[in-house]
Order: C-alpha cells, then structure tokens, then sequence
C-alpha cells in the first residue's frame, strides 16, 4: 500500500493513470501533505471550453493547492507534445512538481526528451485533413512507416495525422526524429513514478458515476457553449464525450442516447491508455485504484 507521507518531499512526483481512476485526487492528497504544484498531463484538460467535459480539478480544489496548466488553451489551438513540454518545462524549478494526467506521450517526452520535430506548415496540415477525410483514418495510417504504425495508437486520428504530416514535411519518419532526442527534463531515476493500476470491472462503474456528475456539473452546458463554433477537426473536439452531446444538441440523439454513447467511448480510451501504460511504464511504481479510494 501506497504510504503518502513517505514519498520523498524533495522529489518530483509523476502520477500517471485511466480515466476516472483517481490520480487528481491523489495527487492532491500528496500536495496538501508534502507540498508541491499540481501540473496537467492531460492532453485535454489543457482547453479553457471544457472543465466539466474533462474533469478538471474544481475551483475548490484549485484553490486548496496550487496548479498550473489547466484550461490555458483557446479552442482553435493545435496544441502538441512539443508545445505541452514548452510550457512545464519552467514550472519544473518552482515548487515540487506533482505531474498528473492520462496522456501517455506527455509522460514519455517529460522523462524520456522529445525530438526537436520542425513545425508543420498550414498547408501541410490542410493537406493531410484532407486525405483524412477523403481515404479514411485506417487508410491514412497504412501510409504511415511499418516502425510507425507499430508504436502509435492508429485509432487515434491526432496522432496519425501528425506522423503523416511530419513524414510528408520533412520525408523522414516521426520515429527517425525521435531517435535523436535530447536528453530529457526529469529523467525517470529523479522522480517518484506512480501508474494507476485500475481494472475494467473497477474502473466501468466509477466512470458511469463520473459521466453524470460531468451533466450534473455542466457539461451538456460546456457543448451547447461551444455548439456555434464546433469543428469536429480540432484538437478540442476531441474530448471524450464532446461530439456525443453535440450530436445531442443538433437533435440527432436524446441525451440518454448520448450519455450511453459517451461512457462506452470513455470505457474504450481507458482501455487503450491501460494498454500503453502496461507496455511503456513498466519502471513505474504500479498503485491499485482501490487503494487510492481507500486512502482517499
């Protein structure tokens, strides 16, 4: 059992995990107890239109420690991995840093450096949406490198896209970039490493719950909010949930239709984050879900 008040106080913390598993809490529990800055990993906690949508930590809980790099990300911005480690690498000298999130590349690049990829032109972006949408997301990623498709989630259309258009901009594979990465900026033997181990049937019903307290806390407000300027392309639409209550709101589904259509969506992201997390984070301390609600 995970014992908080004997995790070294001049570590940095890094709390990966699922979905609904517990690790802002947790991460929380740690700062309260031995002081530190809670700072986002999670990809789309990072967007200021969505904080019920993406279980960003409450006011209340903002207000109890500190926290950084939560909802800073206007709607239309294309935010990277390159551009997330931009913004916590000077907040790596302040107070302790807790690191929590679900967004597995964040992790990677944070203790194991990120290749200096040139930026993408708009062009090349353009171009690559519109292969999407021409061929296909399974056909667009058949076109990726083999050393490629072998180490991305190809079910992901983000990141297909943007090894598509790094292969297309430079002619070199993403995987060849990364394998001229700097050294990184907390490599894993300085930091205290923690990876939520939470199973299906754990896992199913605490999302369920979690989904209706994001309705109950305004979430179906959050989409009607960004309803006028919905563009299922951005990175910002990509949130679990999203496009189902849009689909609500136009009056394509009921909202029990969405809801449904949510938690299975959710359930199967948690799947493939567990899946990564067992294959890439196997130096990581592994601490039960349970166990943190018991201790929480």
């Amino acid at each position: 059992m995970i014992e908080i008040d004997k995790i070294p106080e001049d570590r940095p913390v890094l709390i990966a995990g699922p979905t609904a598993s517990g690790k802002s809490a947790l991460a929380l529990r740690i700062a309260e107890t031995g002081g530190g800055r809670i700072l986002n990993a999670d990809a789309l906690q990072v967007f200021a239109d969505w904080r019920s949508l993406t279980a960003r930590p409450s006011p209340g809980e903002e207000a109890r420690t500190p926290h950084a790099l939560y909802g800073h990300v206007g709607w239309t911005t294309a935010y990277s991995v390159g551009d997330w480690l931009r913004d916590v690498a000077p907040l790596l000298s302040g107070p302790r840093p807790i690191v929590v999130g679900g967004t597995g590349l964040y992790f990677r690049a944070l203790t194991e450096g990120l290749a200096e990829i040139p930026a993408t032109p708009p062009e090349v972006r353009a171009e690559a949406e519109a292969r999407l949408a021409a061929i296909g997301l399974d056909a667009l990623g058949a076109e990726l490198h083999a050393e490629v498709r072998a180490d991305i989630d190809l079910r992901n259309p983000m990141r297909v896209l943007r090894a598509w258009e790094v292969a297309r901009h430079t002619g070199r594979s993403i995987r060849a970039w990364q394998a001229e990465t700097p050294a990184p900026l907390l490599p894993l033997d300085t930091v205290t490493p923690l990876v939520v181990d939470a199973p299906k049937d754990w896992l199913t019903p605490r999302i369920e719950r979690r989904f209706d307290g994001m309705l109950a806390g305004g979430a179906l407000e959050e989409a009607r909010a960004v309803l006028p300027k919905w563009d299922a392309s951005l990175n910002a639409a990509q949130a679990i949930g999203a496009p189902e209550l849009i689909a609500h709101l136009r009056g394509e589904i009921t909202l029990a239709e969405a809801r449904a259509a949510a938690i299975v969506a959710t359930r199967r992201y948690a799947k493939r984050q567990r899946t990564w997390f067992r294959a890439r984070m196997r130096g990581w301390t592994p601490v039960a879900g349970a166990e943190i609600a018991r201790l929480l």
